[in-house]
């Protein structure tokens, strides 16, 4: 269970804000849509691309067995950070 609730946290907080639920959020505040609609095609299109995601993890895992996959996840968040924080200064000036 705890690595459940570690790829819960992890995913849930990664997606608060992000485009994906600000695509949904619009979706959901069209009036002539029922929310339900909204919520199940939303849910549905997250589940897919998280199994895309699964199944290139299990075949990365398979072929890079010997490569330091969470060192390079790792990495790419930080740089992924380091261009936003940089992105931020650049927009101010």
């Amino acid at each position: 269970m705890t690595v459940f609730f570690a790829v819960f946290a992890t995913v849930f907080l990664a997606e608060l804000g992000d485009k994906t639920q600000l695509a949904t959020i619009l979706f959901a505040s069209d009036g002539n849509t029922h929310p339900l609609l909204v919520f199940f095609a939303a849910a549905s299109a997250l589940v897919s691309a998280t199994a895309v995601a699964v199944f290139l993890g299990v075949a990365a895992e398979k072929w890079l067995s010997a490569f330091p996959l969470k060192l390079v996840a790792g990495l790419g968040f930080v740089l992924i950070g380091l261009w936003t924080i940089a992105g931020h200064f650049a927009e101010s000036n």
